[in-house]
């Protein structure tokens, strides 16, 4: 596989649109969530308390950033947004605390923190996974009267519901067990991705389109080729992290899929290889969103950051 030349002219915008949205983006999701945890005060004191260990512990928030540039390609008001990109970030949170579970992947450490049970303790961070999936789709059914359409809100519940179910994530994190100590075919090793990393970007990018009610049916399209592409580019671009990155870089212990003898790009195709892989799919994303003027400058400059990140 030959490593593909970029035909995408103008980064230098795409980079400079990534520097000035992305901490105006992360500020509006940090106070959002903020606004819609419960008070620590409030009981029940230690799960009110463990959620927002969970959720405001740090983390790049790039699925509700996605949701804030797919608006900002689409010129959508942002008080249209904060209720979908919550809803996200809440799924993603809580598909991490059970993760990182004794049963699961068995993890210390997240974010540079403890993990949720090491924090509290299992039976708290298994109830913190299930509250927080419910205040996500009722981030999504009350929102902002900004983003009172019915039938968007029914669209974004049902799209954000497949992508974290049996269909979506949790059945990617099941195939994932599944395949431990197996050596899989690349088909199947993409198959798995899609699901457990790539489905919950991709409803994020979908999340931010359905808020405009009238989207164009090829738009949709393409913004979803986008977000597929990006989705697996994360994962294959997290592969090679857990190879090469440090535990300092990571937050989390490096070295972990080997450990579990998980089935990795790395270890299917080499690192090199997986690189390439990463950067072709990178160049689809960006060839998907060429009918987008510069509002879509974010995203073209977060499908480069997902691919050129070191943690």
């Amino acid at each position: 596989m030959g490593k593909p030349v970029s035909k995408h002219s103008n980064p230098k915008n795409a980079a400079e649109a990534l520097n000035a949205w992305l901490p105006a983006y992360r500020e509006r999701i940090e106070a959002a969530l903020d606004a819609i945890l419960p008070d620590p005060e409030t009981l029940p004191f230690d799960l009110h308390a463990a959620m927002r260990y969970a959720v405001l512990g740090g983390g790049k928030r790039l699925r509700p950033v996605l949701v804030y540039a797919t608006g900002a390609a689409l010129k959508l008001d942002y008080r249209q947004l904060d209720g979908p990109a919550v809803a996200v970030e809440l799924i993603h949170a809580y598909s991490l605390v059970h993760d990182d579970l004794p049963a699961m992947d068995d993890d210390d450490l997240r974010r540079g923190r403890p993990t949720c049970h090491k924090a509290f303790d299992e039976a708290t961070a298994i109830l913190v996974g299930d509250a927080l999936q419910t205040l996500a789709f009722r981030s999504l059914a009350e929102g902002d009267a900004a983003n009172a359409d019915a039938e968007a809100r029914l669209r974004m519940i049902a799209s954000l519901s497949l992508a974290s179910g049996s269909r979506g994530m949790v059945g990617g994190q099941a195939m994932d067990l599944a395949s431990e100590g197996r050596e899989l075919t690349l088909a199947e090793l993409e198959d798995l991705h899609i699901h457990k990393t790539g489905a919950l970007i991709r409803a994020s990018v979908m999340l931010g389109a359905l808020c405009r009610p009238d989207i164009d049916r090829e738009l949709l399209e393409r913004l979803d080729r986008y977000a597929k592409c990006i989705g697996l580019a994360f994962q294959i671009h997290g592969d090679i992290l857990d190879v090469e990155g440090s535990t300092e870089e990571l937050g989390k212990t490096s070295g972990a899929d080997a450990r579990h003898a998980k089935a990795t790009y790395p270890g299917l195709l080499g690192l090199a290889e997986s690189r390439e892989h990463a950067e072709l799919l990178v160049e689809r994303a960006l060839d998907a969103l060429s009918p987008f003027d510069g509002d879509a400058d974010c995203l073209r400059a977060l499908a480069r950051y997902i691919v050129e990140r070191r943690h």
